[in-house]
């Protein structure tokens, strides 16, 4: 049980400090460094999978009664100020918990810049020409990518790939 309030206590932490920190300042410190191996999408999906893990966990109402008795026992060291202790906690805790269940981790994780926000936002396709103006944007992106000479899969592709796409500026 210690150490399950333990555990919690140290989430809240981890919580608050993902919030007040930006991780694109910790990645450019000496302090943190992530191996080579480990890419942009692996951290944003190991972002996500722990916070919903933490999510559930405090969205639980065994963790949050244990959370609350917690900060009462501390309020109770204060002595003089215990009373305006126990009513702020009485207060706050709830709000914070309502909180916490609101978050989204994708949306989270993107915050704290563990996950990138996607280029091309999804848009809703009212006319036919923003979803033509989309397409011919894609295209226009793939082609200029297949004819980049660094391209590894451009003598594969171009060859057999490109030829129908001639009749575009037809669409």
């Amino acid at each position: 049980m210690a150490l399950r309030m333990g555990l919690g206590i140290l989430m809240l932490v981890v919580l608050h400090a993902s919030w007040m920190c930006d991780a694109r300042q910790l990645m450019g410190s000496e302090t943190l460094r992530i191996g080579s191996g480990l890419k942009n999408n692996q951290v944003c999906t190991l972002c996500e999978t722990y916070a919903t893990q933490a999510i559930g966990y405090l969205s639980q109402n065994k963790t949050q009664e244990e959370v609350i008795d917690l900060l009462h026992t501390s309020c109770s060291r204060l002595r003089s100020f215990e009373d305006e202790c126990v009513t702020l906690v009485d207060y706050y805790a709830p709000l914070f918990f309502l909180e916490i269940s609101t978050i989204q981790p994708e949306v989270f994780c993107e915050k704290v810049n563990l996950c990138e926000a996607m280029a091309i936002s999804s848009q809703s396709v009212d006319g036919d020409s923003n979803s033509c103006n989309l397409c011919h944007q894609a295209v226009s992106e793939i082609i200029s990518k297949l004819e980049d000479p660094d391209t590894q899969v451009r003598s594969h592709v171009i060859p057999c790939g490109l030829s129908g796409f001639d009749n575009i500026s037809s669409l």
